[in-house]
């Protein structure tokens, strides 16, 4: 593990986009225009959003450790969500069409944003006790139809975004509730551990918004972990597409294979670990690694995964314990901490924490 030391008060700014630029790279190369021209016009506004995020100030504060919810009654924690509509333009935030208690509407990319973003909310404060993303409150904002056959969807910092997709290869992106929770999973990161977005910290980052992803997505099905799919995005893809998912917890490499968009690259374990400068140091590829620990650790562990298994990822995360750099190993030593603080040394969760890391072939110190 990492060398203790004091949080760094430097933001780690992030971009995430659930589509990875290796796999629109893989379509924007193919011969048949009416696939190539959607990706590259993807790959061209996730540029523009990378950069505007990186010379962007963060307007909220990140917090070191788990952040204190204000004094409010318990009855009263409850979202603010707003939703809005781009109109295909590729502007922020669009004009707003739903807000917080008002009635659903017409449209269903619309609807399905606003109830995504609520089941997220829910899980965090039913399960966590934590109020919004940030833990105090933060208003949960998204716009949907951005941008022109727009086949990604992406937290910038600030709000949810989502295209349509391009009808070929990509559904709309408010369908699958997980991508709503991955993305919005990388503000709770943002707010707690501040996790590079490079090498093996970026892919933990990647990871953690992928295991709440499933876990809210299993939380609003009430799947136990045995029952669950373990897909992450199932549903994406239009019935053209060989592959169930963008990614597999339960079987990282396995989600798709297709022609247009190639073969899943995750890795499942540390020998086949890829050394790439591409897509950050690989954070969507090696994400697949720490996946796979947390699919056996919650399979292992049985019941409902977003208590036991879930409780200790989060209390990893939040915990204050994370260093922005943290590799694997010292994610893997954390949780082990984490699990052993709440449920005692040598107790079932912990030795279960220890032997899913081994699996992967992660060793805790």
């Amino acid at each position: 593990m990492n060398a203790p030391r004091a949080h760094s008060s430097q933001t780690h700014p992030v971009f995430c986009t659930i589509v990875p630029p290796h796999l629109l790279d893989q379509v924007s190369r193919n011969s048949d225009d009416l696939l190539s021209r959607p990706a590259r016009r993807t790959l061209e506004q996730d540029a523009t959003q990378r950069t505007r995020r990186q010379i962007t100030t963060v307007r909220h504060g990140l917090l070191a450790g788990a952040p204190v919810a204000p004094d409010i009654d318990p009855a009263e924690r409850t979202p603010q969500r707003t939703i809005s509509d781009a109109d295909n333009k590729e502007r922020l935030p669009g004009e707003e069409v739903r807000a917080e208690g008002s009635e659903p509407v017409q449209d269903a990319s619309v609807n399905r944003a606003y109830a995504g973003l609520g089941a997220t909310f829910e899980l965090y404060l039913s399960v966590y006790d934590r109020y919004s993303i940030d833990g105090a409150g933060l208003p949960l904002d998204a716009t949907v139809h951005y941008g022109e056959e727009y086949a990604n969807a992406f937290w910038d910092g600030e709000r949810m975004v989502f295209g349509d997709g391009d009808g070929e290869i990509f559904r709309d992106f408010t369908l699958p509730v997980d991508v709503i929770g991955h993305e919005l999973t990388h503000g709770v990161t943002q707010y707690s551990a501040n996790l590079e977005y490079y090498g093996q910290s970026g892919a933990l980052n990647e990871s953690v918004s992928d295991v709440f992803g499933a876990l809210i997505k299993q939380h609003s099905l009430a799947q136990s972990a045995q029952e669950a799919d373990w897909l992450i995005g199932s549903g994406l893809f239009t019935d053209r597409v060989e592959g169930a998912a963008l990614r597999s917890m339960k079987a990282p490499g396995t989600a798709y294979d297709d022609d247009v968009l190639g073969k899943d690259p995750q890795p499942a374990t540390m020998e086949d670990y890829v050394s790439t400068g591409a897509d950050n140091g690989g954070v969507h590829i090696n994400s697949g690694i720490p996946n796979h620990a947390f699919y056996r650790l919650a399979v292992d562990l049985g019941g409902n995964a977003w208590e036991r298994a879930g409780q200790i990822w989060y209390d990893t995360l939040t915990g204050g314990s994370l260093q922005p750099d943290t590799d694997f190993a010292g994610f893997a030593t954390a949780t082990a901490e984490a699990a052993s603080a709440r449920y005692g040394d040598g107790s079932d969760e912990h030795e279960a924490v220890r032997k899913c890391w081994s699996e992967v072939g992660v060793t805790t110190e």
